[in-house]
């Protein structure tokens, strides 16, 4: 359908639903990733399964539509536009509610593109109901939320979006505004813990009631369990909390298995009761750079190589979590510190990691801050999570 608003007849937008539809709206995004400096191809299969109701259960809960824009029958634009359930179901305090869509996968040559992107993804939401959108979130929030306005001069670690800084302003020009801000903390492993935050590790270690121990990948289906049941209690009160599902931590397990490491995982236990966990991946983005995001001829072979040793390459911390009934506690934070503690030292000694990256975090998370803070991490990313009201 040409959008006539745009001025530019030549310009259409198509939406796509179908196999062959999903391929091209995923390599028309590697496009765009490849033209981006910093970015890291990903791996194709696995870009096609995200956006495929059949393939990812994010879909069990969710519907969504796709678009691709095209100027003179060249591709030059992409977006999604989706309504999640579980969103729809949170209060609106918590960032969705009710009425609330979203849109991701958001990319364009020019401003002209992205208006017309983000209108046919607007006109979609607004005909299945929804009088709200917030985005970009590509497409579970538990995927890649937000889009990068700061940390363009250097490569994203594992499960980050990576985006132009112009972006921002064209989303901006369409009308919205930015809803919260996520940040990603940068933890050089070298440098020793402060000495107050070793002080409360060593307290932590007498205490008889607290044990720290590693994930079993033997028994992974009832640590994922333990995992998951922390994480929906933890997380439940958070800005954007979306409840993740055994379903979709069951497919999420299977895909991570291969970089999952016992020894960088780390759950926390008082009194025997697991009540805090903190997962820690080596940074995949680190070979999949080496071989372009392709499997063949030789890169399966240098993945591989790189899996059973992944040395060498930074850690990220996408997730922690504790227990609601420590989060006011002194023990909230002496947890968090010791679970850290124990997978720094292993991070550096045994993979040799250079540095860590943790988060995202919310901005306005002050307990999650004051941690990133106590161990004189820095902030060296940051998204926008933008909304705007439908007609």
């Amino acid at each position: 359908m040409a959008d006539a608003q745009t001025r530019d007849f030549k310009l259409s937008i198509e939406a796509v639903s179908d196999k062959h539809g999903r391929a091209r709206f995923v390599d028309i995004g590697r496009d765009f990733a490849a033209r981006v400096e910093n970015a890291v191809p990903q791996l194709r299969r696995e870009q096609i399964e995200l956006v495929d109701p059949d393939k990812n259960p994010f879909f069990g809960h969710a519907r969504a539509q796709l678009f691709i824009a095209q100027r003179d029958g060249a591709p030059v634009g992409r977006i999604s536009a989706h309504i999640d359930e579980l969103a729809l179901a949170m209060p609106p305090e918590q960032g969705f509610g009710p009425g609330t869509g979203m849109f991701g996968y958001f990319d364009a040559t020019d401003e002209t593109v992205a208006r017309a992107l983000l209108r046919a993804a607007e006109r979609w939401l607004v005909d299945e109901g929804m009088t709200r959108v917030v985005g970009p979130i590509s497409m579970s929030v538990w995927e890649e939320p937000g889009l990068l306005i700061k940390g363009q001069d250097h490569a994203p670690t594992i499960m980050m979006g990576h985006h132009p800084a112009h972006y921002a302003a064209w989303i901006e020009a369409s009308g919205y505004d930015c809803a919260k801000t996520l940040y990603t903390y940068d933890l050089e492993l070298a440098d020793p813990l402060p000495p107050l935050i070793d002080r409360i590790v060593k307290s932590g270690e007498r205490n008889e009631r607290i044990t720290i121990r590693q994930v079993r990948k033997s028994d992974w289906d009832a640590e994922a369990s333990k995992i998951l049941a922390i994480l929906n209690d933890a997380w439940s009160d958070n800005w954007g909390f979306v409840p993740i599902t055994p379903e979709e931590v069951a497919h999420t397990g299977v895909k991570l298995r291969p970089i999952i490491r016992e020894d960088l995982n780390m759950i926390a236990e008082v009194d025997g009761e697991p009540v805090a966990f903190m997962l820690t991946f080596p940074d995949i983005n680190d070979v999949l750079a080496r071989i372009d995001g392709r499997l063949f001829p030789l890169g399966w072979w240098r993945l591989l190589r790189w899996l059973k040793r992944p040395r060498g390459a930074d850690v990220r911390v996408p997730l922690m979590g504790v227990s609601k009934k420590f989060q006011n506690s002194r023990m909230a934070s002496q947890l968090a510190f010791m679970m850290i503690s124990r997978i720094r030292d292993v991070a550096k000694h045994t993979y040799n990691a250079p540095r860590a990256e943790i988060g995202w975090i919310l901005e306005d998370n002050r307990g999650m801050v004051a941690i990133a803070d106590a161990i004189k991490a820095d902030i060296n990313r940051k998204y926008a999570i933008y909304e705007k009201s439908l007609p």
